[in-house]
């Protein structure tokens, strides 16, 4: 446990404070011999907001000789309510656990007592969870009243209370951090009570030493006040407030002031952890919607941003993704559903999975568009959602898009030219009849293409176009740094786009996906047709043995062209058509058989007398990874090999 003096978090200075203090007891010395001057009047009344100081131990003294005066007390009602209000407001204002604690500490050190004790259950039970059992208190936050270390003048009775929380200067050891409440205790009982007692009082004169452990205790007298925090369904914790003997003790008056304390301390926090739990809800459920980390396909290198509207709205509708397609191609995907509530992320988490089922049917983009269309009116009359679909061959070095209401896509060339590309804007997803259209564009090798949602564009401050443009010209200038022969850090240019919004610029959910094009050069692809017949897998073996050669493989081909044949010959056995074959170098080696028999190949065991069925078990040993995928004409069977045996 760190104890946090009192002058931290706008408070005066402490030598500012040691002055202040000296001034008081000369007052306060002055004020001895004239009762009316113990309370001050309207002119030093405190200010809205403010904290008034408690009277002197002195001026009680002259109060207790002269008798009750009504305008005296009438006024120092008045001061406690000013105090409870503004002590209520610091304490609301904190959001989390440690900001609610800082606040009863700052708010009640030094205005209502010298020192402060915050115990709460350990752990802190949320909501309505059983809460664990033994019941145990965790000391969280102690504050207490500190003088200038080199002030001149004797020491305060505060500096040398026996309490060594408080003074840690002090003879005793450190107070025992953990507190085990004892069914049936003195402290169980005084904590069931709910209601705060003085320290001196039957019951917490047995309560504090077990809470504070053995051989401690509270200064005598009313001086000491132990308060329960009790939350909306049980008690999570304590409070001890204290005073030294220069002071005046508490009051029975100071009782309901403590109570209210306690209670508003104990709503905060029980309403920090439930909005901590949120949170962690919340974030676990943007985690799992969007993608843990990108792949890596072959050909093109991915970076991709996403920022919440606000720390409060920590999940909405925007999403991002890049799917794996057969022929080494990669869809990017990147949308928007209306809202951002959890109602929103749950519709957008479902568009995401339709999307990725889609794009592993090797759709069109625009097809895609259309079924996930049909999905948002199934789930709903008013399930909007915009959405840009894009796939990237890096063979032919082009890329196919639809757009469905989105904000179109950005293109930074090589040169530092940024293009917004000229895509049919179409209508949001979940319109309903209407029809999808995708165009086909260049992909040159060192573009960068930008997919974004429209949060990173439109604000209260820009209509959408004038943030498009804004962008283009963000890229152009970054590109224009890295010179017209390299282009910019994919990481450092998708920081550089979000550094472009302003203070008044985060209205939305802001998606960004950033892919760099750096394709397949035509050296290093062979590309054949084989027809279905018997001699298609020798055929094939030799031609995946020539294709080796040419690129200084010749150490795979013998593992190459066992699989090579396995892979054909299972194509061959089920085709009606020519069956292709094309092999890739780049950091692997891939080679991909497709045919038009939609059936997957499945690996099973072969029994010892069966004379086949032993070629996928022969690529899942000696290849790094392989698959099949399942496409509109039928289907493709794939491995991958490493450059070097």
């Amino acid at each position: 446990m760190t104890e946090h003096p009192t002058s931290h978090e706008g408070r005066q200075p402490l030598a500012a404070r040691s002055q202040e203090h000296a001034r008081t007891r000369q007052q306060d010395a002055a004020a001895s011999s004239s009762p009316a001057a113990a309370i001050p009047g309207p002119a030093t009344a405190p200010g809205p907001g403010a904290i008034p100081a408690a009277p002197p131990a002195a001026t009680a003294e002259a109060h207790a000789a002269a008798g009750p005066d009504p305008q005296t007390a009438a006024r120092r009602e008045g001061d406690r309510l000013r105090f409870v209000g503004a002590a209520t407001r610091r304490i609301a204002r904190g959001i989390d656990l440690d900001e609610i604690v800082l606040g009863l500490c700052r708010a009640s050190v030094p205005t209502f007592s010298d020192a402060i004790l915050v115990y709460l259950r350990d752990p802190l039970p949320v909501g309505d969870e059983r809460p664990v059992t033994p019941f145990v208190l965790r000391l969280r936050r102690s504050d207490r009243l500190r003088l200038n270390e080199e002030e001149t003048e004797p020491a305060s009775e505060i500096e040398r209370l026996r309490l060594p929380v408080v003074d840690p200067y002090g003879d005793l050891p450190p107070a025992a951090e953990l507190c085990e409440v004892r069914s049936g205790g003195a402290l169980a009982e005084v904590l069931r009570g709910v209601r705060p007692v003085f320290g001196d009082s039957a019951a917490a004169r047995a309560a504090l030493p077990e809470l504070l452990g053995t051989g401690r205790s509270a200064p005598t007298g009313h001086r000491a006040i132990l308060a329960p925090l009790r939350g909306r369904r049980r008690v999570i914790g304590a409070a001890v407030f204290l005073r030294g003997t220069e002071r005046q003790p508490f009051e029975a008056n100071d009782l309901l002031v403590a109570a209210q304390l306690a209670t508003h301390t104990a709503l905060g926090i029980d309403k920090a952890m439930l909005y901590g739990r949120e949170a962690y809800i919340a974030d676990e459920l943007q985690r799992t919607m969007l993608p843990d980390s990108l792949p890596q396909p072959t050909g093109v290198r991915l970076a991709s941003r996403y920022l919440p509207a606000a720390e409060t709205a920590r999940v909405g509708g925007d999403w991002y993704d890049a799917i794996p397609l057969p022929g080494s191609r990669v869809a990017l995907v990147v949308g928007d559903v209306m809202g951002h509530s959890m109602t929103s992320a749950a519709i957008m988490g479902q568009l995401r999975t339709t999307a990725q089922t889609l794009a592993g049917l090797d759709l069109p983009p625009q097809e895609v568009l259309h079924h996930l269309d049909e999905q948002a009116q199934r789930l709903g009359t008013d399930r909007m959602a915009t959405c840009v679909y894009a796939v990237y061959d890096p063979v032919a070095h082009r890329i196919t898009i639809a757009n469905a209401g989105h904000p179109p896509p950005v293109l930074l060339h090589l040169g530092g030219r940024a293009e917004v590309l000229r895509v049919p804007p179409g209508a949001p997803i979940g319109v309903g009849g209407v029809d999808f259209e995708a165009v086909e564009l260049e992909a040159p090798a060192g573009a960068t293409l930008l997919l974004y949602t429209d949060g990173l564009v439109e604000s209260r401050l820009r209509d959408v176009w004038t943030g498009i443009e804004q962008l283009r010209e963000r890229l152009a200038t970054t590109a224009g740094l890295t010179g017209p022969d390299h282009s910019p850090p994919l990481e450092a240019l998708c920081d550089d786009v979000l550094d472009m919004l302003g203070p008044g610029d985060r209205d939305d959910d802001i998606a960004l996906l950033a892919a760099r094009f750096d394709g397949i050069a035509p050296s290093d692809v062979a590309f054949w047709h084989l027809e279905p017949e018997g001699t298609a897998p020798g055929r094939a073996r030799r031609l995946a043995r020539r294709a080796l050669s040419r690129w200084g493989l010749d150490d795979l081909s013998d593992s190459v062209e066992l699989l090579v044949s396995e892979v054909v010959t299972n194509a061959v056995r089920y085709a009606e058509r020519p069956v292709t074959l094309r092999l890739l170098r780049t950091d692997v080696l891939r080679c991909e058989v497709g045919d038009d028999a939609p059936q997957l190949p499945r690996q099973r065991r072969a029994r010892d007398m069966d004379e086949g069925g032993r070629g996928l078990f022969l690529v899942n040993r000696l290849a790094r990874r392989w698959g099949a995928t399942r496409l509109s004409t039928g289907k493709v069977v794939w491995f991958e090999m490493p450059p070097r045996g």
